[in-house]
């Protein structure tokens, strides 16, 4: 089982920067992809960035030019920088591994909490 441990949350003004880290307890396969998810109540949980192993990122249109996302493959982690944040990124945001082994592999992060805020 693949434990996800998020770190980095936290209170913004906009404008502002943050950086996020997830460290996978292990990989189960070489070839993956992480990310980062957000959730804000009432909403469906939606994807902002993800990277395969290899390095491809995706982004969501709204955060395009503003969020970067890397990942240290050695040590299992992945970042999200996240600049100019303003207040509609505030939201509940989790770090996702997903990978294909014979059968799906699908894990989650708790969440860490973002909040942009004057």
């Amino acid at each position: 089982q693949v434990q996800l441990v998020e770190s980095g949350g936290g209170l913004v003004q906009p404008g502002g920067s943050l950086r996020l880290s997830c460290a996978a307890s292990e990989s189960i396969f070489s070839i993956n992809v992480m990310g980062w998810y957000r959730q804000v109540p009432g909403k469906e949980r939606e994807m902002v960035a993800r990277m395969t192993s290899d390095g491809s990122a995706v982004y969501t249109d709204s955060v395009k030019g503003r969020f970067t996302i890397s990942r240290d493959n050695a040590k299992n982690t992945v970042y999200l920088q996240m600049n100019s944040l303003k207040p509609e990124d505030t939201a509940v945001y989790y770090c996702n591994y997903h990978t294909i082994v014979g059968k799906e592999y699908d894990y989650w992060g708790q969440g860490t909490q973002v909040t942009v805020s004057s």
